[in-house]
């Protein structure tokens, strides 16, 4: 409107431009001070005085708007370009300005959410790869916290059971290597036996002919073979059983099917070496704490030792049975005897790294099951090997493994013997 009126001041013109500006006569401007129609303006006297004074546009606040007031100065005369703003147009600014606002929040939220679910799914991949990583390192004990996406997820979980199988596998071949391990020694035994029943190898005393020589010299690199081998099985059983005890957790076993395998093959010697023996209490299930293999090698250490340090012909009972708490496994002989029990479980608590030939793998084996080894005199008449393991099944008591060992002993004085005793010795 004020460029109109640089153009022309007739109040024609100037009327025809005000009719043309809008349809709403409200909101038409209105020139003031021209001589044209201002029934339809709304600025006070004051107002259009202080416009025209202070030569400034004025924003002047009425009912149901605003005012602006622009000063046009023509010639001699300040004419006033009065403009309504209604109310209705002022606020639906702000409401764009609110929905653009609203808009723009929405857009980072949007953006802030993808962000923080393609951070859990990156996550969730790199702890896929650092845990395939150490599984390709030799961690086993590895696993992942499945997250993110329902794919990355199933993946995690997937892992976790192929680290699981791996595991197993390894637990399982290593208890097989033990197992073969025990398995040969076990006719190593009867082949040192037999060797031990050879004539000497002693070249040194006497004077011998050549074919004799060869002959004890044949023997002695035999015995020599024996120990050595016996010492390679021995390292290999001590390398598995403690790789196993360490990845595996807490076996169980059946004691009476334990001692009924291994009495097939000692049974066996046994008859070859006139040995009357017997076997009671092992027909029903009797579970321990401890892994099949170690109570095996427990029971060929302490039978072995009956083969190795009685004479042929020395009978020998295998007992097992269950109370207070605890399941015994009684390995009796009508051996000679152990003098000083004290000082053979002592021995057998060595470093030697000794398998079979003393009492530490049974000790041990008993103390992982929370038992105890002890040695007394057999009702028939030698030694008394007493193995307590405690019973898993058993209601908690407060009961002393050691006064169990005592009744036990007592009942085995009391019992009837079926074979001669012999003098005890202190091997």
């Amino acid at each position: 409107m004020t460029g109109a009126l640089a153009v022309s001041t007739d109040p024609a013109v100037v009327q025809r431009v005000v009719a043309a500006s809008g349809d709403d006569p409200a909101t038409r401007p209105v020139v003031r001070g021209l001589g044209v129609d201002e029934s339809a303006g709304r600025a006070d006297a004051g107002s259009l005085e202080r416009a025209r004074a202070e030569r400034r546009s004025v924003v002047v606040d009425v009912e149901g708007g605003v005012l602006r007031l622009d000063p046009v100065v023509l010639g001699d005369t300040t004419a006033v370009v009065e403009v309504f703003v209604p109310e209705s147009e002022l606020t639906g600014n702000s409401r764009w300005l609110l929905l653009l606002g609203v808009a723009a929040a929405l857009v980072g939220a949007a953006v802030l959410v993808v962000d923080r679910v393609a951070a859990r799914a990156v996550d969730s991949a790199r702890g896929l790869v650092r845990a395939a990583l150490a599984i390709g390192d030799g961690d086993q004990g590895v696993r992942v916290d499945p997250s993110g996406p329902r794919e990355l997820a199933e993946a995690g979980h997937a892992f976790n059971r192929m680290a699981d199988r791996l595991d197993a596998a390894r637990t399982d071949e290593r208890e097989l290597v033990a197992d073969l391990s025990h398995r040969l020694r076990t006719p190593l035994t009867v082949l040192r036996l037999d060797a031990e029943a050879l004539e000497s190898d002693d070249t040194s005393v006497g004077s011998f002919s050549e074919a004799e020589l060869d002959r004890r010299r044949g023997i002695r690199r035999i015995r020599q073979a024996i120990v050595t081998l016996e010492g390679e099985i021995d390292v290999l059983i001590k390398t598995t059983r403690k790789a196993v005890a360490h990845e595996a957790g807490p076996a169980m076993c059946d004691v009476s099917e334990v001692v009924r395998d291994r009495m097939v093959f000692w049974a066996a010697l046994a008859g070859d070496q006139n040995r009357p023996h017997r076997v009671s209490g092992a027909q029903l299930r009797i579970p321990a704490p401890v892994p099949r293999a170690e109570l095996a090698a427990a029971l060929d250490a302490v039978i072995g030792n009956v083969f190795r340090y009685t004479p042929q012909g020395t009978a020998f009972e295998v007992a097992v049975s269950r109370r207070d708490g605890y399941v015994a496994i009684r390995i009796d002989d009508a051996g000679p005897g152990i003098a000083n029990p004290d000082r053979a479980l002592r021995r057998g608590t060595s470093d030697q790294g000794s398998t079979g030939l003393g009492l530490d793998i049974a000790k041990r084996v008993a103390l992982q099951a929370n038992g105890s080894v002890s040695i007394d005199r057999a009702r028939l008449g030698g030694a008394s090997v007493v193995m307590l393991l405690a019973d898993p099944e058993a209601t908690p008591r407060q009961v002393s493994r050691f006064g169990l060992v005592g009744r036990m002993a007592r009942e085995q004085k009391t019992g009837s013997r079926r074979w001669p005793r012999q003098r005890p010795t202190d091997d």
